[in-house]
């Protein structure tokens, strides 16, 4: 498998995270996925091939856990809104002073930058802000929504794996990590992916 012996710690979100992990799992990554406690879990179709653990970041126990998690891991799957993980202090560039070659995948509607960084969205949202939405259905009449292949799992998650995988093939010339902003409303599919070399 082309990503064995690659570890993958991936904070549980919504569709496009774990559609995200779910693929470097299937090409052998060894994916764990971090729950939250007390939360009601039910059957998730894209945890295959992924172990899970649940981790209560409300103390200072489950964030020291989750800093030895991911300074011993190869890649970081974040798919919180702007800020989540600085607070924790679980940032990207804390853990890059730690792990040098980590790479820190932070997946988010918009990005960590502009007016709409901190806010929530989904799919439908992020077709719409991106401009594709106005291109699907027939001429002359309203667009209609389509299911969230467009923007959560090709605009959000496959392009963050394909970002992932480029940047673990980086590393094998400079040995250091990067962070990688996979962003549904500016990515490649839709407008644009942003790689940072550290």
């Amino acid at each position: 498998m082309a990503l064995a012996g690659v570890k993958v710690i991936e904070l549980a979100g919504l569709a496009p995270a774990p559609f995200c992990g779910m693929i470097l799992a299937d090409f052998g990554a060894k994916v764990i996925r971090v729950d939250r406690t007390k939360v009601f879990t039910t059957m998730d179709t894209q945890a295959r091939g992924k172990r899970s653990v649940a981790i209560n970041l409300k103390t200072a126990e489950g964030v020291a856990l989750l800093r030895n998690l991911c300074v011993q891991s190869d890649v970081v799957l974040e798919p919180y809104r702007k800020g989540v993980m600085e607070k924790l202090g679980l940032g990207p560039y804390e853990l890059l002073k730690e792990n040098p070659a980590l790479i820190y995948a932070r997946l988010t509607g918009y990005g960590q930058n502009g007016r709409y960084a901190a806010a929530a969205g989904h799919d439908i949202n992020y077709l719409a802000m991106s401009g594709l939405l106005s291109r699907l259905g027939r001429s002359g009449e309203k667009p209609y929504a389509p299911l969230n292949l467009i923007a959560d799992f090709a605009g959000g998650g496959l392009t963050c794996a394909l970002g992932i995988v480029l940047a673990l093939l980086e590393r094998t010339k400079s040995g250091k990590g990067q962070i990688i902003d996979a962003s549904m409303v500016r990515n490649p599919a839709m407008n644009g992916l942003l790689l940072f070399f550290c």
